[in-house]
């Protein structure tokens, strides 16, 4: 399809659960607060051999009362996230229970790193026991890993494309990327992207296995510390976000309020480890998504990094960065959310979008004295700054070496 074919894609909508908080208007004020949602989960010391004690959880989360117990048997947690994420979403665009999400022309991309935990934990006495005593009809649909995905579908009648990303900590990015790619090659007018991710602590042994989990389980507000000298490593956390994203033309049509457009996309592979990031493919990416989005460096206004307070990631991102872009500012929203996995992709971009649209941006928590062996970007420390532009990045790499950037420009 020729340049001139390929339609304009905009967000138009959004939606989220967070540590944070579940609305704009509570988590610009966390933020502008210098909070973060990570505490220390003292639930956790009855697990022998963990050594990290610390997440940032969605606090009393409770769905709301139209969502009938019928409605919620084939839901756990993630997927629970994952649909109330998109009602808020489909509210704020004006498209909750307008025909055209009931059909062909709207379709789902969405993931998150796993199903249900609680779910897979009714399989172990069949597993352990050889007794399926535990087993029931939803057990499966709970577990399963596109569980958030399929469950927005049906629960909001979707009839169009369908992608299930369980690419870990790239899902929500990659739910964007696809969604992006559906609308703008002429698939979709509208589409339901993001992801969700529901806290686990089998999810923080294995980082603790890799000694990638901070253990300052003291202090959790001094930690986790993207790109900072005295960072150990991440800490977990949960929710979800949703974004709808739509045609310019259909968006138009219909007097819609445009967040953002989303101006470029690319993804790739590192072809060479499972979890240590190649500096190489992810400076490729980088570029990629500027050529996707004829944009040049010179216009992108700052970089939403991923940013997980690990040795290797920080280090590799950073120096991938600067390459690519030079000393862009830059600040990492895990500080204050923690790494909430499938997730974090589409959470990161609406936050970022929200930011760009005010004119500020804010720092990366607990970054007092950057690793000298990072790459000299500018780090937004401290305090919000000020900063008016029009384009912005916002990057996530995943285990398994997949890698991710978007491009996000202001209408």
């Amino acid at each position: 399809m020729s340049n001139q074919n390929l339609r304009r894609v905009v967000v138009t909508g959004a939606g989220a659960v967070s540590a944070l908080g579940n609305d704009w208007a509570a988590i610009k004020q966390t933020l502008l607060g210098g909070l973060s949602g990570v505490c220390f989960m003292p639930d956790w010391q009855k697990y022998e051999g963990l050594g990290t004690y610390l997440a940032a959880p969605v606090h009393n989360f409770e769905l709301p009362p139209h969502y009938t117990k019928k409605k919620r048997r084939s839901m756990g947690r993630v997927a629970q996230f994952g649909v109330l994420a998109t009602e808020k979403a489909l509210t704020d665009a004006g498209l909750l229970n307008d025909p055209v999400i009931n059909s062909s022309a709207t379709g789902v991309a969405f993931g998150s790193a796993t199903g249900s935990s609680e779910a897979a934990l009714e399989f172990v006495p069949m597993l352990e026991n050889h007794s399926t005593s535990r087993l029931n009809s939803s057990t499966y649909l709970r577990m399963m890993a596109h569980t958030a995905a399929v469950n927005i579908s049906v629960y909001f009648g979707t009839q169009g494309r369908m992608y299930t990303t369980t690419t870990a900590c790239t899902a929500g990015s990659q739910g964007i990327g696809f969604a992006y790619e559906a609308i703008r090659y002429g698939m979709q007018d509208v589409m339901i992207a993001g992801g969700a991710e529901e806290l686990c602590p089998s999810q923080a042994g294995v980082f603790d296995t890799l000694f990638a989990a901070s253990k300052k389980n003291t202090t959790p507000e001094a930690t986790p510390r993207p790109f900072d000298a005295d960072r150990d490593g991440l800490v977990l956390g949960e929710g979800a976000c949703t974004l709808i994203l739509e045609s310019y033309e259909h968006a138009k049509a219909r007097g819609a309020n445009i967040l953002a457009e989303v101006a470029g996309y690319a993804t790739n592979t590192d072809g060479s480890h499972l979890v240590k990031p190649n500096q190489d493919t992810v400076k490729r990416v980088m570029t990629d998504a500027l050529k996707d989005a004829d944009i040049s460096k010179d216009q992108v206004g700052y970089i939403s990094a991923h940013g997980t307070a690990t040795s290797q990631g920080d280090i590799a991102e950073s120096q991938a960065t600067f390459e690519v872009m030079g000393d862009k500012p830059v600040s990492s929203l895990k500080s204050y959310t923690g790494h909430t996995l499938g997730a974090c992709g589409s959470f990161e971009a609406w936050v970022t979008i929200m930011m760009m649209n005010e004119g500020w941006f804010a720092p990366t928590l607990n970054l007092d004295t950057v690793d000298d062996r990072c790459a000299p970007l500018d780090y937004i420390q401290h305090e919000c700054r000020e900063l008016n532009t029009d384009v912005f990045m916002s990057n996530n790499l995943a285990f398994g070496g997949v890698n991710t950037s978007l491009l996000f420009k202001r209408v």
